[in-house]
């Protein structure tokens, strides 16, 4: 068992205890290595707005060392590899592909930048959980006059004169307004969400991971963490099923986060709720796998659970759902959580961005646009967008009204 701790002092500290000093030498090396990526790429692919060739072909010829610092022609496994050793760090680093979606074996090594954001800058929990993130978004929307209708399809966006001008709703009835921003999967827009989708976005890549999650009502445990990860013995089976085999794994990694002591929730008298989830493959692009597939992966999922101990008797799953269920409830998705996987080094140049081509007054705010998926980068893309909406319609319309 190794402990990953906030501060990266600690890490290594624990990493030498555990594995040994030669295994903490290589993660020091590692993590020098991917924060020069992070340094280099953040600014154009992450806190900027969607790359474009032309800008890359710029960068190249002004800071040749920054682009190959970034490391963008070997993946993410060979980049791990050319530093580590260590067979259980070479795991460890492996799980930040599952951060967008995606496959270590074939992804950009740039994604190793991942390794440095968590590692090194630290990981941080929202208290009360995201469900008070939701909370706190709507009380800003509201506080300025905004309205807020929950359990009202929207069926398409409403197009005039080339400008996107509202919604239409599933069963009739509009909403209008000066633009659009649409947190919907970029999928939901090319299955009749759009006009003219495919002439106004990039062409539809393969998609990313799903997940299977539930919720346990667990016994409360001393030695319980905030998260743990429970890797099988062949971690790269793990990603040859997925996006080989186009199947649920067959040995899951199972991660678990410890409601109350992650976010502070309060859970049952005489238990805690813990969320548990395993990789697994999106739904096939026509039609959806059997039920039974995600039974049989909910028991390897429990098995894993018992053999690290972290299962007791009285245990039970209260709550779950599927990629079926996911694809369902945003459709467009085939359940993937983080729109298309970053499975080839041009990903980047792929993903939609925030403003669309030659559509004024539509915006892209998701995990499916730029800069990508996982909650921290769906957020980075709402203030892209914001962005760009602000410089078309002026930011003193953004401005709260006097009083």
């Amino acid at each position: 068992m190794l402990d990953v701790a906030h501060d990266p002092h600690q890490t290594l500290a624990n990493v030498r205890s555990t594995l040994g000093p030669e295994a903490e030498s290589e993660l020091a090396s590692f993590l020098g290595y991917s924060r020069l990526i992070w340094e280099s790429a953040a600014p154009h692919f992450v806190e900027g707005p969607a790359p474009t060739w032309a800008a890359m072909v710029g960068l190249a010829l002004r800071h040749p060392r920054a682009v190959a610092a970034i490391d963008p022609m070997r993946s993410m496994a060979a980049g791990i590899d050319r530093h580590v050793s260590e067979p259980h760090l070479r795991m460890l680093l492996r799980r930040y592909a599952t951060y967008n979606g995606s496959d270590p074996r074939s992804a950009p090594a740039t994604l190793n930048c991942i390794a440095h954001v968590e590692l090194s800058l630290g990981g941080y929990g929202v208290q009360g959980g995201i469900s008070a993130l939701v909370s706190a978004m709507a009380a800003a929307i509201e506080s300025r006059g905004g309205v807020i209708e929950c359990g009202v399809p929207v069926e398409r966006v409403v197009v005039r004169d080339g400008a996107a001008v509202g919604v239409e709703l599933t069963g009739g009835g509009l909403r209008l307004g000066r633009a659009v921003v649409v947190n919907a999967d970029a999928g939901w827009l090319r299955h009749g969400g759009l006009p003219d989708a495919g002439r106004r976005l990039p062409a539809a890549a393969a998609p990313s991971m799903s997940g299977w999650t539930g919720v346990l009502r667990a016994a409360r445990l001393a030695d319980r963490r905030p998260h743990e990860v429970l890797f099988p013995a062949d971690y790269d089976a793990e990603f040859a099923d997925i996006f080989d085999r186009d199947r649920p794994p067959v040995a899951p990694t199972v991660y678990l986060c410890a409601q109350e002591r992650c976010h502070g929730l309060t859970g049952w008298a005489d238990a805690e709720p813990v969320f548990a989830m395993a990789n697994a493959p999106a739904e096939p692009a026509h039609g959806s796998r059997a039920p039974e597939v995600w039974t049989t992966l909910a028991t390897a999922m429990e098995h894993r659970i018992r053999a690290a101990g972290r299962w007791s008797d009285g245990d039970a799953l209260v709550w779950r759902r599927t990629p079926a269920d996911l694809a369902t409830e945003f459709p467009g998705s085939r359940g993937a959580i983080y729109g298309a996987a970053s499975n080839d080094r041009f990903a980047a140049f792929k993903r939609p961005p925030n403003r669309v081509r030659g559509m004024r007054g539509l915006y892209l705010a998701s995990g499916s646009a730029h800069p990508g998926g996982g909650l921290p980068m769906a957020g980075l893309s709402g203030l892209a967008a914001a962005d760009c909406l602000g410089e078309d319609i002026g930011l003193s319309t953004l401005s709260p009204s006097p009083g």
